[in-house]
């Protein structure tokens, strides 16, 4: 199994400004040059309600942890959203997918989770659906980046719409892809350094356990990531002119990026997989020539006990003591000879 990825980004955070029978994680309302301010349960319904907010250039975020049922029939009681977008807030599946309707864009993107053993990070989903002054996020399980780009609003870095937020989001999840290729990169360094080192001892095993483990891992994330990458660079997306330099531009670039370097990385695998199998074809073809060699050489050796293991009369050599060590000397002078013979013909 993988380690951790180092730096990897820290969970959301713990508590929440609403009970947790609303499952709203939080609730911000957000302008350009000043730090979130937390929204009350009457701004919090205004902005469900698609009222715009009373400050001009503010636009809000609202976090919903959908673990529970009544949580996901919330969602579908959301007025200023489209029912679809509303299903899409509620939905449970991993899938990917990125929707438009009119000024709304709403869909579902990956995540690792935080419910991670010692030894992997689990992939998840998170969904949205985003207006020029409203975000609306859910996940099952916390995301770390999301958590991550609300302490960043929360110290007071700007963000200007929420579209910036779904692109800053994307862009953790592919920097933790990066991670994580790196760390699978050094696996390949280890196994590369095994390879080249080929002798009668290398443990082939060893070496197959960590391309193997590398090819996996990269074929979990490049399943997730080219969905993504397809999503993006399809033409039939259109996306509104608010979010089209945000969501279009910067986070394509960030996933198409990540899926290259995740191709490299299999590649490299495949390679170093290809070598592999040609050092354990040389090995097996080592011994298989030394046991061919042993075999040949004691050929001789074996006619010769077989032809006085004979059962007849009159056997050569059958009187006198010094018969069995007579027999054992043209045994040896028969050994002698096909080896001469194999190194004549250049065969050792």
């Amino acid at each position: 199994m993988l380690s951790p990825v180092p730096n990897a980004p820290t969970p959301e955070p713990a508590s929440a400004p609403f009970p947790e029978a609303d499952g709203l994680v939080w609730a911000i309302a957000c302008r350009p040059g000043h730090k979130p301010e937390k929204l009350d349960a009457a701004g919090v319904a205004r902005a469900l309600a698609g009222d715009p907010p009373p400050v001009p250039d503010t636009w809000v975020w609202l976090h919903y942890d959908i673990v529970h049922t009544a949580t996901r029939a919330r969602m579908q009681a959301i007025p200023c959203l489209p029912e679809e977008a509303r299903a899409a807030l509620g939905n449970i599946d991993r899938g990917t997918r990125l929707e438009v309707e009119g000024d709304i864009v709403y869909g579902a993107l990956p995540g690792f989770d935080d419910s991670m053993s010692e030894d992997d990070k689990n992939l998840s989903a998170w969904r949205f659906a985003v207006l020029p002054d409203l975000l609306i996020t859910t996940r099952r399980q916390p995301v770390p980046a999301l958590g991550l780009v609300y302490r960043y609003m929360q110290r007071g870095e700007p963000f200007t719409s929420p579209a910036e937020v779904v692109d800053r989001t994307l862009l953790e999840f592919a920097d933790t892809v990066r991670r994580n290729i790196a760390l699978l990169d050094d696996h390949l360094d280890r196994a590369e350094d095994l390879l080249l080192t080929l002798d009668q001892h290398t443990d082939f095993g060893r070496i197959s356990g960590l391309i193997g483990r590398v090819r996996r891992r990269s074929t979990e994330l490049r399943r997730v990531i080219s969905p993504v990458d397809r999503m993006f660079r399809s033409e039939d997306l259109e996306l509104p002119e608010w979010a089209e330099d945000d969501l279009r531009d910067r986070s394509q670039r960030q996933i198409h990026a990540a899926l290259d370097d995740l191709l490299a990385l299999q590649d490299r695998a495949r390679s170093l997989q290809d070598e592999l199998a040609s050092g354990q074809a040389e090995e097996t073809n080592r011994r298989l020539y030394t046991v061919s060699i042993v075999t040949t050489l004691m050929l001789p050796a074996t006619f010769v006990t077989g032809f006085f293991g004979m059962n007849t009369g009159g056997m050569f050599l059958a009187e006198g003591r010094a018969g069995t060590i007579e027999a054992g000397c043209i045994c040896f002078l028969f050994m002698v000879i096909t080896w001469l013979l194999l190194k004549l013909m250049k065969l050792l």
